[in-house]
């Protein structure tokens, strides 16, 4: 993250830096007015503080560790980045015509930020939102997961064809077996993982079958609450 983060800021920074040359390079007077009038400075401070809002944007969205949670933060910058876009031409259009009373250039941009702040959080919490039901799945799946990769390593421990041969059965039935877990589930998760934990000491035939079972008696239940 923090050298993403530190390559999107040096560009941030040029684009500011740019900005600014723009603004204060041109001419002081447009067509014999002063250009640095209430509006010019209302158009100019909205798009500094909306070119801030938008490098914070980018922080909190780059700064989780896991690519999956930054990708949940991508609608988080684009909708930053037009919103700057948006004030950049609001606020290029009072700073250039200096005859626009103040007042209106007071209501526009402060339109156009309060309309960005409102886009912003809620592209927040709906990343947000996401994130916590992908945890909640992720959390919900972990025991067959687990098992899935116990059973692999039973398998390819396997010391003679007959074993591996068994040992096989039982990861190809948990590998394809309902990945979600519940509450209910419990008791029969539990005599799953007592029988399988039975299984990595004594790989055979019998306990293959036993697990297998409790594997089918756990879809069974799967397909129940699911109706």
């Amino acid at each position: 993250m923090k050298k993403n983060f530190s390559v999107y800021a040096i560009c941030w920074t040029l684009m500011l830096a740019l900005f600014n040359i723009i603004v204060f390079v041109t001419p002081n007077e447009i067509g014999g007015a002063s250009k640095f009038t209430g509006g010019f400075w209302i158009g100019y401070g909205v798009t500094v503080a909306v070119f801030i809002g938008q490098l914070a944007c980018a922080f909190f969205a780059l700064k989780e560790a896991e690519n999956r949670k930054v990708f949940y933060n991508i609608p988080l910058i684009w909708i930053s980045y037009g919103a700057l876009l948006t004030t950049l031409v609001v606020g290029a259009i009072f700073m250039a015509i200096p005859v626009l009373p103040a007042w209106i250039a007071a209501i526009v941009c402060g339109a156009v930020l309060v309309f960005s702040i409102i886009a912003v959080i809620k592209a927040k919490s709906a990343a947000e939102v996401v994130s916590g039901i992908d945890e909640k799945i992720a959390g919900k799946t972990a025991f067959i997961k687990e098992l899935t990769v116990r059973a692999k390593i039973v398998m390819l421990s396997s010391t003679t064809p007959e074993l591996k041969a068994e040992a096989k059965r039982v990861y190809e039935a948990i590998r394809y077996s309902d990945p979600m877990s519940s509450e209910k589930l419990a008791e029969v998760e539990n005599e799953l993982s007592e029988k399988f934990a039975e299984f990595e000491q004594n790989t055979t035939v019998a306990t293959a079958n036993e697990i297998i079972a409790l594997v089918n008696k756990r879809a069974e239940l799967c397909k129940a609450l699911k109706k």
